[in-house]
């Protein structure tokens, strides 16, 4: 019973951490939604916050883990997942950034799809991790979640290669383009970030059964 709850906890962990990301992404997404540039600084601390208790999840999962004398999964993947998870929260971070420190007064309509896309990708991580405990016994869901994750992905690149050429092709102000170049340029690393916590995922089913 106890090798199970610290198994669990794990697993558990990575979901938590998961989920830090879905309500990070989810405040990105109520920025872009409802602009209000007075708001910026507080929502900046916000999603701070989030982060902040995200780091807070993965040290408290390294922590176990360096006290762990057996692990459901190799060590090696534990830390790669972990840290990988928190790279998407992280990112997400980088976007209200700087949408702060660019001083944007307004967000371009492009952005919004994008924003949308990233939310579903990390529901779709989320729910990748929710599965994993599963690899062992029924893996074809866990791949189906795998396969869905490197979808979005795909799908991030070609709204990012559009928004991208509309930027370009409609804004006359050089600063806004340069602003908003690094934006979407950040929107797109949300969705690689996602793809890596699936890549990492993959690799720790080849490398444990």
């Amino acid at each position: 019973m106890f090798k199970k709850k610290q198994d669990n906890f794990y697993f558990d962990n990575f979901v938590a951490c998961a989920d830090s990301a879905v309500q990070a992404a989810s405040m990105l997404r109520e920025v872009f939604e409802h602009f209000d540039p007075q708001l910026i600084d507080q929502q900046l601390q916000d999603i701070h916050a989030i982060e902040h208790k995200a780091d807070q999840q993965r040290h408290e999962l390294l922590n176990a883990l360096v006290k762990a004398f057996i692990t459901p999964i190799e060590r090696e993947d534990i830390m790669d997942i972990s840290r990988n998870i928190d790279e998407v929260t992280d990112k997400l971070e980088d976007v209200i950034i700087r949408i702060y420190y660019n001083n944007i007064q307004e967000i371009q309509p492009d952005a919004l799809p994008m924003a949308d896309l990233v939310v579903r990708c990390c529901e779709a991580v989320k729910a990748m991790m929710e599965e994993f405990p599963n690899f062992k016994s029924d893996p074809k869901e866990l791949y189906q979640h795998i396969i869905e994750v490197n979808s979005m992905e795909g799908e991030a690149d070609k709204l990012y290669i559009r928004s991208m050429r509309n930027l370009h092709a409609t804004c006359t102000d050089p600063l806004t383009v340069i602003a908003w170049r690094e934006i979407y340029n950040y929107l797109e690393k949300c969705a690689d970030a996602c793809e890596h916590v699936a890549d990492a995922v993959e690799s720790a089913m080849m490398n444990n059964t």
